[in-house]
């Protein structure tokens, strides 16, 4: 039986700013322990091997490569994050895209009051919402 579903995100060597960044743009989420490489480890001495940050429930792994892959993130897969207000929306959409890309702009839309999709300046995907209709 499946014990946990989790977000697995892996960076080549950006992970550690990305857990802070996220940490940041969502104060309530929780960090759990972090994990090195070392130096007899097969990634880069000192560069993040594991950690996990929780947001309200959901927890993001977070991981990186020592490996350089053909592939990057793709915005085919996002986090959706509903948000409580408008001013919410507004904040946590001006974080995460600072330095990033605005793939549906922050307006109104048939279906939510509020919504934009962005990709950040670490290649995650966002969609934020406000009042689904």
């Amino acid at each position: 039986m499946v014990q946990q579903i989790s977000t697995f995100l892996m960076f080549t060597g950006q992970a550690e700013a990305a857990l802070n960044f996220y940490a940041s743009v969502f104060p309530e989420a929780e960090q759990g322990p972090v994990k090195r490489f070392g130096a007899a480890d097969a990634g880069p001495e000192g560069k993040l091997k594991s950690a996990d940050l929780t947001i309200d429930g959901q927890r993001l792994m977070f991981f990186d490569s020592p490996i350089k892959h053909e592939f990057d993130m793709t915005p085919s897969v996002s986090l959706f994050v509903e948000c409580d207000d408008s001013q919410e929306i507004d904040r946590i959409a001006a974080a995460l895209g600072e330095g990033g890309q605005v793939l549906m702009p922050l307006d109104g839309y048939d279906f939510a009051t509020r919504f934009t999709w962005i990709n950040d300046r670490f290649g995650l995907s966002w969609q934020l919402c406000f009042e689904r209709k």
